[in-house]
């Protein structure tokens, strides 16, 4: 059997072929970031006339590796870490063999806007392209060069990255068989703070139809203040000038190896606290909040939790028994301005909880849920479909729960991928359960082909491992 060949706008491409589907690996849609251009806003690829092979697995953008997650292997989320080379404003097409005008869905890694790409192999797309769905995951600026704010460059690089792919969707994915009048746009933790953000984003309008959020951040924007804080330790770090053109003469390698240097700001103002609670220096910067702009989009919307997000960053480092009560004080403290009553809310929630599940309700909510409740109140003029994802992981030593992105094996329909086995893999070393993943799955994709994932806007549907539940969120 001969490889496929797709010609897009910029080129051919040589992809692979194995009868039930097509993938088409590392596909520029903008040109490489390289000097300058890492703090400019994206640009147009220069047209190729050879085949491109597209069937290999490609660059990514410049990051720390992250795989090491206190007890839990992370790596099937982080994926490879940074694979150097210029041209890493690509993306990855999965596609059934006979796409004609399918969906299409396009997916945004999340990493803390700091790590992660297309390459990580828990985003693998052949359980989409199975169920009739052209499935397009792509790589965008990280760390400072998409996301640090500078005089002299565009603000919030790696969401202008995003809205480029999306205008090569627009141009090109009817060649690989599938619909652009028909795209959802849906992304994960940092990956779904960056789509609330283009869901208020006036340039990226008629881009995209429908829009799932996964356990973003509808409040997860730094003001303008808060994100000086980091642009100055940045440049103190690497003792140069706060301007793009300063940052423009540092290579990728010192822009990596100074960010443990930026880790743990105090980003709190008079004003504002930190929405990401000190756990990345990095985020959109808004003078608006993505839930204060969605009013009026028109796009149908899912947006939805995990049942004990906060669980990720303690459990797999033992820090979910051990917590004290000063540690959710201090917390507590990031996070509202009377700490005490805000403990003794939670408190009255569940008065049987730990120490550790107390703190980790708080940290959950900070993070993910409180923002992401405001953005799905706020959104109006289509549809808002609500979810909570209550499935409990037995990972490291049946602590882990239903953690920050243990949904998204079950999103891709993955639980065969060996790393996600065992007790420090993120579905843990219990049989997981295949009728979720159908369940969750087949959501995403009922969404993306008809706008209607199975519930009512009016309720919360909740995923867990036995029976459908729907509630009020």
């Amino acid at each position: 059997m001969s490889d496929p060949i797709v010609t897009t706008t910029e080129g051919p491409v040589r992809g692979r072929d194995d009868r039930r589907i097509r993938v088409f690996l590392d596909i520029p849609y903008a040109a490489p970031p390289i000097g300058a251009a890492r703090f400019a806003a994206p640009m147009k690829h220069e047209p190729w006339q050879h085949i491109r092979d597209a069937t290999r697995p490609g660059p990514t953008a410049p990051q720390p590796r992250r795989d090491g997650f206190g007890a839990l292997d992370m790596s099937p989320y982080f994926g490879p870490g940074w694979v150097p080379g210029a041209d890493y404003l690509t993306v990855t097409v999965w596609t059934p063999a006979a796409a004609r005008h399918s969906p299409v869905m396009v997916f945004v890694h999340g990493g803390g806007f700091v790590a992660g790409s297309a390459r990580s192999p828990i985003y693998d797309g052949t359980a989409f392209a199975r169920d009739g769905v052209v499935l397009v995951t792509l790589n965008y600026r990280l760390g400072i060069a998409g996301f640090l704010d500078l005089p002299g460059a565009p603000a919030n690089r790696g969401l202008l990255d995003v809205v480029a792919a999306l205008r090569w969707v627009r141009r090109t994915i009817e060649a690989f068989g599938g619909d652009p009048g028909n795209v959802t746009l849906f992304g994960q933790s940092a990956g779904a703070t960056i789509v609330g953000g283009i869901l208020a984003c006036p340039d990226a309008r008629g881009l995209f139809h429908r829009a799932i959020v996964q356990s973003g951040n509808g409040l997860g924007a730094f003001s303008r203040e808060q994100a000086a804080r980091v642009t100055h330790a940045a440049a103190t770090a690497l003792g140069i000038e706060p301007t793009a053109r300063a940052f423009a003469q540092v290579p990728d390698e010192r822009l990596v190896a100074i960010l443990p240097k930026l880790a743990g700001l105090d980003l709190r103002t008079s004003t504002r606290y930190d929405p990401l609670v000190g756990l990345s220096p990095f985020s959109l910067v808004l003078d608006r909040q993505p839930a204060e702009g969605v009013t009026g989009s028109g796009i149908a919307l899912i947006v939805g939790t995990n049942t004990e997000e906060g669980n990720l960053y303690l459990a797999p480092q033992g820090n979910l028994t051990t917590s004290t009560d000063a540690d959710v004080h201090d917390l507590a403290a990031r996070v509202h301005s009377d700490p005490a009553a805000l403990i003794a809310r939670y408190r009255t929630r569940d008065p049987q909880a730990t120490v550790g599940e107390l703190r980790s309700a708080i940290l959950g909510d900070a993070l993910f849920g409180t923002g992401s409740r405001r953005l799905a109140q706020a959104h109006t003029g289509a549809p808002t479909y609500t979810y909570e994802f209550a499935w409990h992981s037995s990972a490291v030593d049946g602590r882990l729960g239903a953690a920050h992105a243990v949904e998204l094996p079950y999103v891709f329909d993955r639980l065969d991928l060996p790393a996600l086995r065992g007790p420090h893999g993120l579905l843990g070393p219990a049989e997981p359960p295949a009728a979720l993943a159908t369940r969750m799955h087949g959501a995403w994709v009922d969404f993306a082909r008809n706008g209607d994932p199975g519930w009512a806007p009016s309720e919360t549907h909740r995923f867990t491992g036995h029976h459908l539940v729907t509630d009020a969120w």
